[in-house]
């Protein structure tokens, strides 16, 4: 459980690092990180599968760059549904996706290694 919320805090921090570095993502507060960490994770667990499958045949033909696109859609409507939690555009919800990606791995292997 403690392990649970330790990504869930992770993934906050990475979100607000986002915030940061890229222009057009706005997080309002930690607590709008928080929320906004908890629906995105919620959204790639349910939602990032349907729509991998749905859109197969254009990631196969784009050798798997078509997930990015994916990522960056679920980024946005993330933004749409957690008040305090914005992103302005495809763009910034593109280049937001790689970023996070990149932050909440470093910071999940950083967990990893604590626990051990």
């Amino acid at each position: 459980m403690t392990y649970i919320v330790f990504l869930l805090v992770a993934n906050a921090l990475a979100l607000l690092a986002t915030a940061y570095l890229v222009p057009g993502i706005q997080v309002g507060s930690f607590f709008s990180a928080l929320l906004a960490a908890l629906v995105l994770g919620l959204f790639n667990t349910f939602l990032r599968p349907i729509l991998s499958f749905l859109a197969l045949p254009a990631n196969i033909l784009t050798l798997g760059l078509f997930s990015w696109v994916i990522s960056a859609f679920i980024l946005w409507l993330t933004g749409k549904v957690v008040p305090g939690f914005e992103v302005s555009g495809f763009l910034p919800a593109l280049v937001g996706g790689i970023v996070i990606a990149f932050v909440a791995s470093f910071l999940q292997s950083l967990v990893k290694k604590s626990r051990k």
